[in-house]
């Protein structure tokens, strides 16, 4: 079964395809742009990348946060001018959510802009990174500090691509559709996978329709990423994307309850929501929480203090200046556990 969940901005708008065998589109796609060249840059095997219909260059993709770097992004506009790609033609990612980041960023950039198309091929980039038109690198100071927003001109989320994942990459897209619970999608758990990517999609395309650019609404994707975001950097990626926003998740929840926005069934669901999904939701016993709360001023949304996306009387919203000392004292209550056991935890879940 297929599902197509448009997402509605105006000229800008596009359709994200759920389903199997749905990578078979891509030279529709690339014909209704009117491009004659593309460049597809792949994580994937090339018997796993579609014809596109036109003259194409392959290109490798590094698809970790170690390569999601300015660096990586100017090697790939150099490929695209020895091609001599131009403007009319067309970029396509087949990856994870790395890649989805750093090609979309690539292709914003070069001649100002050239069409995009992605073939996310983890549960990650299908269900959030590959939907919207963020794209971004990383800075050492800290994740996707340097972007820009450049919608694709369509996304095929092939579920046939999720069959080959080895399972922890899957939990690392289920800690993003645990987070989906409590910014207004439906209860998941119990769907089948297919459901729970389309439900999340359909969640996410509706927000950004209402704000493009981040401004309001659209913070609210961001639940669990704040502590989420620091957990990797402080981690050194040891811990993934998804098993970070878990527990950011988690503290969420604890934080919320603290600052006494929702009562303890509600900081209680959030604990039962992410362990639901087999998800990490202590933190890292050799992880210090002054270091963690560093990090988080350096967050995006942090303009004039720490600020999170948290639960509340009014459901979830962006909760700026939130004290330092709260943030301290709902860390140091948060359970610990060895990293090598979260991970260990996590890849046991799923086995």
């Amino acid at each position: 079964m297929t599902t197509t969940i448009p997402v509605r901005l105006n000229e800008r708008s596009y359709d994200v395809v759920v389903g199997p065998g749905v990578r078979t589109a891509l030279p529709g796609v690339v014909d209704r742009i009117g491009a004659r060249r593309a460049v597809v840059v792949s994580a994937r095997p090339a018997d796993w990348v579609p014809d596109t219909g036109v003259e194409t260059l392959l290109l490798p993709a590094r698809d970790g946060e170690q390569d999601k770097r300015l660096s990586t992004v100017e090697e790939l506009c150099g490929e695209f001018a020895r091609f001599g790609l131009t403007r009319s033609d067309v970029v396509v990612s087949c990856g994870g959510g790395t890649t989805t980041d750093v090609v979309g960023l690539a292709a914003a950039l070069y001649h100002r802009g050239v069409a995009v198309v992605h073939l996310p091929t983890t549960l990650l980039a299908q269900v959030d990174a590959s939907v919207g038109g963020k794209t971004a690198v990383n800075l050492p100071s800290g994740k996707n500090l340097v972007g820009a927003y450049w919608q694709p001109s369509a996304v095929l989320c092939d579920t046939d691509y999720l069959t080959t994942l080895p399972r922890r990459e899957v939990l690392n897209g289920l800690g993003e559709i645990a987070r989906c619970h409590f910014i207004g999608a439906p209860d998941l758990r119990g769907r089948s996978l297919p459901e729970q990517i389309a439900a999340s999609v359909t969640l996410k395309a509706g927000i950004v329709a209402q704000d493009e650019r981040d401004t309001g609404l659209r913070h609210l994707l961001n639940y669990g990423h704040t502590l989420g975001h620091a957990l990797e950097i402080t981690t050194g990626f040891a811990l993934r994307h998804g098993e970070a926003v878990a527990i950011g998740t988690v503290f969420a929840g604890r934080l919320a309850g603290a600052l006494g926005r929702i009562d303890q069934s509600g900081v209680d669901e959030h604990l039962a929501v992410v362990r639901h999904y087999g998800l990490p939701a202590a933190l890292p016993d050799d992880v210090d929480a002054a270091v963690l709360v560093r990090q988080m001023y350096r967050d995006k949304k942090a303009i004039s203090g720490l600020a999170f996306v948290l639960a509340g009387p009014r459901g979830a919203e962006l909760v700026s200046d939130v004290p330092p000392g709260v943030v301290t004292d709902v860390l140091d209550r948060m359970p610990r556990d060895s990293l090598g056991n979260l991970v260990g935890a996590t890849e046991a879940a799923t086995a």
